[in-house]
């Protein structure tokens, strides 16, 4: 049991001591700082104060507690990442619609470096290092990974140490803090020119599946998810007054939107081959969960560009309405986007309607011409 007067330059020495030994300046007479050193059972604890009658209450304490037997030196050992990801897993399950991304992304990128480490021994070097391992390789599919989904890997490993902090299962630093995320480029907006526009409704005109037809028109003329396209059932739609319920659409309260008259008769034209809920259903009836083989026979057939996504289809639909002069608080109404700023990628098409607008102004303030104007009242 000690108290030390401590240097700035971490330096120790008795309470009498004038000067540092460590460095040789003295101490200073006001803002001196007392260091409060405990040995118990072979381990050493200590606390700094800028205070010496504090101090000494401090060290008093240290006393009394080694003689109740109530100082515990014992640190909490760190669980390793597995512990926290098997209690992560059941939660998430409950909580989390992308739950299964998580899954796939532990077992894929953060299990085989890191699952047996325990929290406090998984440095920034070693996220560092996943990611520049995740750079240099490919994906399943033979392309480098996207800037999101490594950045996914640090916000997931960054939320099951929040979670392990949350659950007193660890009480140290998160690594994930140090790190500097990739910087990302979400606002792609995905455009058919009126060519390609043509090149796939001729396609699905003559397209042996039809449901894969109805798929790509009901998508193209509502703007909708894939996700909550596969999710509808007949209940969802009330053809009468020509609208649809979507559930939970991303997080947000239940939409009903509007149908269009196209929307609709997709609707009236879908085959029924099965007794299902489902309206867009997959094999045997079933919630259909997969599209991508299909998609992409029609996009190769219909000559669309390789990079032009299903999802595309929905930037289509919202760009199509910006450039015809219909607000963003509509769009962002019809697309369920629960922040404006997501909108906003279509500004540009809707001033592009403002200008033309007022360029049709132009025509409009010229003088008309006397003998118009005399057919007209003759009329």
């Amino acid at each position: 049991m000690a108290i030390n007067l401590r240097c700035s330059c971490g330096g120790e020495t008795k309470l009498t001591a004038k000067r540092c030994p460590r460095c040789k300046k003295a101490f200073p007479k006001k803002g001196r700082k007392y260091k409060v050193t405990v040995h118990v059972e072979g381990k050493k604890v200590s606390k700094t104060v800028t205070n010496l009658e504090l101090a000494k209450e401090i060290e008093n304490k240290f006393k009394t507690d080694i003689v109740r037997g109530e100082f515990n030196l014992t640190k909490k050992s760190s669980p390793v990442l597995n512990k926290v990801w098997k209690a992560y897993l059941p939660w998430a399950k409950e909580h989390k619609k992308s739950w299964k991304t998580d899954e796939y992304y532990y077992q894929k990128h953060l299990e085989p470096p890191l699952g047996e480490k325990p929290l406090d021994k998984i440095s920034p070097f070693d996220i560092e290092k996943l990611i520049i391992n995740m750079k240099k390789g490919e994906s399943q599919h033979g392309r480098s990974y996207a800037s999101a989904t490594i950045k996914h890997q640090v916000v997931l490993l960054s939320r099951l140490y929040s979670i392990a902090r949350q659950w007193n299962m660890y009480d140290g630093p998160n690594p994930c803090q140090k790190i500097r995320l990739p910087k990302l480029n979400n606002k792609v907006t995905e455009f058919l020119s009126n060519d390609e526009l043509s090149r796939l409704l001729e396609t699905l005109e003559n397209w042996p599946n039809k449901m894969s037809v109805s798929i790509v028109k009901f998508l193209l003329y509502t703007g909708l998810r894939r996700g909550e396209v596969f999710k509808l059932t007949w209940e969802d739609i009330d053809l009468a007054r020509q609208t649809v319920l979507l559930k939970d659409p991303k997080g947000k309260e239940d939409q009903t939107l509007p149908l269009s008259n196209k929307a609709v008769q997709v609707l009236n034209d879908i085959p029924k081959e099965y007794e299902t809920p489902y309206i867009f259903y997959g094999k045997d009836g079933k919630q259909r969960t997969e599209f991508k083989t299909a998609w992409n026979s029609i996009k190769k057939t219909a000559c669309l560009p390789d990079k032009f996504r299903l999802h595309g289809l929905r930037h289509h639909f919202a760009s199509s309405l910006a450039s015809s002069g219909v607000t963003l608080q509509i769009i962002q109404k019809l697309l369920t986007h629960k922040d404006a700023s997501t909108t906003q990628r279509y500004a540009h098409l809707a001033d592009r309607a403002l200008r033309d607008a007022v360029n049709l102004s132009d025509k409009l303030q010229e003088p008309v011409e006397e003998t118009t104007i005399v057919n007209m009242r003759d009329a």
